[in-house]
Formats: structure tokens, sequence, C-alpha cells
């Protein structure tokens, strides 16, 4: 764990040691705060919470932790490293989820910096903070999710504009899984599909946690989507390193 822990600090140094970890913050912070504020017309609602804050945060995130997750491996290929890394005392196992770790630290950095929406809600009025709090749980673990399958899609190319591109795509995918447009058309031409599809849904699960519901299921679900993703990007590096 040690060997894990030293790499993701060596990752989440790298953010902070250029302008990609400003450039990001600052981009999720005034887009977030757009859409909360001016289309989720936070202000004009009459209610104590964040409901529109945690309605955008998984498509916003949809966005932008690809743009984190493309550098991850993409880059070490382009430029030789990763034959250097994976050459030093650490298991392809421990690269991954010490580079995984990184990336998730960065986000939730990102995500304690909205802490100025949560002051305004609370001197609004008088919202139930145990919502906020779960939402902001599952906010994390949505994060967490799309990292997991943008990590393992930038270990499979050099290109780093690739890896963004199919990492948006795949996690579309996943976010729109349990959408009505797809479920009808499912329910039509593949009924067990569609039932197949609502389960792997990513915002869908994310729903509950909004709402303030912490639900073991859901918990077990990201978990799970976490670890395969994880395991399909040691497998991608592993093969990428026998080549």
């Amino acid at each position: 764990m040690r060997t894990t822990l030293t790499v993701a600090r060596r990752e989440l140094a790298g953010y902070f040691a250029t302008p990609v970890a400003t450039v990001f913050i600052v981009i999720f912070l005034v887009l977030q705060g757009a859409l909360t504020f001016n289309l989720g017309n936070l202000f004009t609602r009459n209610q104590a919470d964040l409901a529109p804050f945690f309605t955008f945060i998984p498509w916003v995130f949809l966005l932008l932790v690809p743009a984190i997750t493309m550098r991850l491996w993409a880059e070490e290929r382009r430029l030789g490293t990763i034959e250097l890394l994976l050459t030093l005392p650490i298991t392809q196992t421990q690269a991954v989820l010490g580079k995984f770790l990184a990336a998730w630290a960065f986000c939730a950095i990102a995500l304690l910096l909205t802490f100025p929406f949560v002051i305004a809600v609370n001197l609004l009025g008088s919202p139930d903070n145990g919502v906020i709090a779960a939402g902001y749980i599952g906010a994390l673990l949505v994060a967490g999710a799309f990292l997991s399958v943008g990590a393992a899609l930038s270990a499979a190319t050099k290109n780093q504009v690739i890896a963004f591109v199919l990492g948006v795509a795949v996690c579309f995918v996943f976010a729109v899984a349990s959408n009505p447009i797809v479920t009808d058309f499912l329910s039509h031409a593949a009924p067990s599909l569609a039932e197949a599809t609502r389960r792997i849904s990513v915002i869908d699960r994310f729903q509950d946690f909004s709402r303030g519901i912490i639900g073991l299921r859901d918990v077990i679900f990201f978990a799970t989507f976490i670890g395969f993703w994880l395991f399909v990007n040691t497998l991608v590096v592993d093969a990428r390193k026998a080549a």
C-alpha cells in the first residue's frame, strides 16, 4: 500500500506542477456555478437545497474527467516513460491504483472547492446538510467511475485526443443507459437488454445519493464498476508492456 501511495503522491504533485490543475479547477467551478445558479435557478426556486448542483454535476464530470485521464497513460506511452515506470520495483496493479487514486484525489479537491455553494444555501435557508453530504459522496463516486473508465482507455492509446474522445463516448453510454429513449427502444428490440442497461446506469445509481439515500446496492455497484475498469486498465498495461 505504501508503494501505491507513493505513486499517487507523485502523480498528484504532477498535476499541480503544471497549469493543468488550475485550468481544470477554474473551468469546473465556473461551469458548475453557471449551470447551478443560471440554468438551475438556485436563487429563484425558493428552496434551500443543492438539487440543481447535483443535477448537473455528473454531466460536467462526463466532459471534464476524461480531460484528466487522457494523459494518465497516453502521455507515459508517448514519452516512453511507461517502460521506466514499470521497471521500478512496483507491480502493474500498484501503478494503476496509484494513478487512479491521484486522479480521484484531484477530483475530490475540486469538489471541496465548491464549499461556497453549501454556504450559500445555508445562508438562504435551513437545508438538510445530510442530504447534501450524501450528494457529495455520490458525486465523488461518479467521478471515480468515470475516472476508472478514462484511465483504462488512456492506457490503450498514445494519443491523448483519442483517449479523451473515447473516454467521453464510453462514459456517455454509461450515463444515458437508463434514459427513457434508450430503454424504450431496447424494451421493444431486446427486453432483457433493456433491463441490463438500467442496472449499469451511473446516473441512475447517483439519483438516490442526490436525494440523501446512501444505499448499499449503489455503493457496491460503484465499487464493482471501478474495480472492473481498474482490472481492465491493469490488463491493458500488462499487454502493452509485453508488446
